[in-house]
C-alpha cells in the first residue's frame, strides 16, 4: 500500500515522504495513530502543493540572505564599548554586540548565533567575524571596536 507520512516515524521515513508499506502495518499502526494517510490522487496533489510552498519559502530565505550579504560584505561596522584607562576593554565584544551594531547601522536583523568570532575580541581596533546567513551564504564581516 502506498502511503504519505504525516509525521516522522523511526526506521520508516520522514514527514511528507511517499512510501510503500504492507497493508496491515498501514491499517493497524500508521492510520490509527494518525501518522500517515493513504496516497490517493487528492493526497498526492496536497503533498505536491506543500512541497512547492516549502521550496518557494526556502528560495525566498536564500535570496534574502544573499541580498543582506551583498549589503554587508564591504561594510565596516562600528562597535562602541567601554574602555578602561589602560586601553583595555571591560569584558569582550560578543556576537550580540556585533549583531546589535549591524542592526543599528543598516537595519538588517541578524541572529547572534549566525556570527562566529575566531577569537575573543578584547582590544580596540579592526577585527573580522565570519557570518553564515544560510547554508550557501557566508562571508567575513569587518568591524571596528571603538571607545
Amino acid at each position: 500500500m502506498k502511503i504519505i507520512l504525516k509525521e516522522d516515524v523511526k526506521k520508516i521515513g520522514k514527514a511528507g515522504e511517499l512510501l510503500t508499506v504492507s497493508d496491515g502495518y498501514a491499517r493497524n499502526y500508521l492510520f490509527p495513530r494518525d501518522l500517515a494517510v493513504e496516497a490517493t490522487p487528492s493526497e498526492m496533489k496536497k503533498l505536491k502543493q506543500k512541497q512547492d510552498v516549502k521550496e518557494q519559502k526556502q528560495n525566498r530565505v536564500e535570496n534574502d540572505a544573499k541580498k543582506a550579504a551583498e549589503r554587508l560584505k564591504d561594510l565596516v561596522v562600528q562597535v562602541r564599548v567601554k574602555v578602561g584607562e589602560s586601553g583595555k576593554l571591560y569584558g569582550s565584544v560578543t556576537n550580540k554586540d556585533i549583531a546589535d551594531a549591524i542592526k543599528d547601522s543598516t537595519g538588517i536583523d541578524i541572529d547572534k548565533r549566525k556570527i562566529e568570532l575566531k577569537e575573543q575580541v578584547k582590544t580596540t581596533g579592526e577585527h573580522t567575524a565570519h557570518i553564515r546567513l544560510h547554508q550557501d551564504v557566508a562571508f567575513d564581516l569587518r568591524f571596528q571596536v571603538l571607545e
